[in-house]
């Protein structure tokens, strides 16, 4: 009961803040908060192929990809319907995890991650290669994406849009890793040879998985072009997969809340370090080594170790 007051106050805090933001004349942190949500959904994604699969995939930043060029091909068609961005999105993230998902999953460890980040590779060339719609300089969303009445084009209205994909997400999340499928998954990274063994489709869940973190992955590429009106080839970087890896490790892996954790911390990291010197990475780097290194576990556990002390 304790638990569930302490997540209910947690998310109406959450939902009060762009109220608290605007009362304190801060404005533009209802747009770093909602950047927060948005990778904080990718992360989760990758959380549950990364955590729970024990497979490291070095390419989810294709479908933060896809889901951005969604809403830029449909927009500069003059569709603004944000559920058909967003169903478009899931449905070609689906696919193409499904796609590379067949051909990746036969290999494991390093083989894994080379073949995941060669075919991010191949879709950011790709949209390189559009030049209808920006090739490498990008697509400036002229229009704002439009949820029934509500414009998304507003701030505040994203803000509470994209968390209320995160919660959903993560309760869809969560009742799927403590049911049968997140235990064939856990088991598997355990221990793959036992659990064929014992009759169980290691290869059909890690492709659901995989299909359904691509989807998943695909709403926060969705939630990013709404927020920056602008899409680009770079959201589809390596760079972006490795940041989303970090994301992952830092918070604590196999938890999906770790990684809301992870890439709110990496995030205000960021932003923090950034205002104080421009060698700003460097100090990042050595912050992230440490953590590494201390909380074998990542933040959330670290956390919930100090939660459980007081």
């Amino acid at each position: 009961m304790v638990r569930l007051l302490s997540w209910a106050a947690l998310l109406a805090a959450a939902a009060l803040l762009p109220f608290a933001a605007d009362l304190a004349g801060q404005g533009y942190y209802v747009g770093f908060a909602t950047r927060i949500l948005v990778f904080a959904i990718a992360a989760m994604a990758l959380d549950l192929v990364l955590g729970y699969g024990g497979l490291v995939s070095l390419g989810h930043a294709a479908y933060l990809g896809i889901g951005a060029y969604a809403v830029g091909i449909w927009t500069s068609h003059g569709v603004t319907a944000a559920p058909v961005h967003w169903a478009t999105a899931i449905a070609a993230g689906g696919l193409f995890a499904l796609l590379t998902g067949l051909v990746a999953l036969r290999t494991a460890g390093v083989a894994f991650i080379m073949i995941t980040l060669a075919f991010a590779q191949m879709l950011f060339f790709l949209a390189v290669s559009l030049k209808g719609y920006g090739g490498d300089d990008g697509l400036t969303l002229w229009d704002t994406a439009r949820l029934g009445p509500l414009d998304l084009g507003d701030d505040r209205t994203l803000y509470w849009v994209a968390l209320a994909w995160l919660v959903l997400l993560l309760l869809l999340g969560r009742r799927l890793v403590g049911a049968r499928f997140g235990l064939v998954l856990l088991g598997a990274r355990a221990n793959e040879r036992r659990m064929r063994a014992m009759g169980l489709e290691v290869g059909r869940h890690r492709l659901l998985a995989y299909v359904l973190s691509g989807m998943a992955t695909s709403i926060a590429g969705c939630l990013l072009a709404h927020t920056t009106d602008f899409v680009s080839p770079a959201y589809m970087n390596w760079q972006v997969s490795g940041e989303l890896v970090v994301m992952v490790i830092l918070g604590g892996i196999g938890t999906l809340y770790g990684a809301i954790v992870g890439a709110a911390a990496l995030l205000l990291l960021e932003e923090l370090l950034a205002g104080l010197t421009q060698h700003w990475r460097l100090i990042l780097g050595a912050i992230l080594i440490a953590m590494a290194i201390l909380p074998r576990r990542g933040l959330a556990t670290l956390l919930a170790a100090i939660r459980g002390r007081s």
